[in-house]
């Protein structure tokens, strides 16, 4: 499935991650107020970015080997 965002649902996502301007906050805050539709997609984009927030990357024990085998063994060019 294919998801068309509207230029509405962009400016809410830049709102979420606090990339907005405060007169664009304004216009947002707006829009989310006076639309159960964008109220759901802010919430539900509040609630995605909390949970990616809580997301820890870990590499596997594999790749940091190879990482320092390749640091040991490098000799630059010169």
């Amino acid at each position: 499935m294919t998801q068309t965002f509207t230029s509405t649902q962009n400016e809410i996502i830049r709102y979420v991650y606090n990339e907005t301007s405060p007169s664009e906050n304004l216009l947002i805050e707006e829009w989310i107020a006076g639309d159960t539709e964008n109220l759901d997609f802010y919430l539900d984009c509040l609630q995605l970015k909390e949970e990616m927030d809580q997301i820890e990357l870990v590499p596997k024990d594999i790749t940091l080997e190879r990482i320092f085998d390749y640091s040991r063994n490098y000799k630059p060019a010169v």
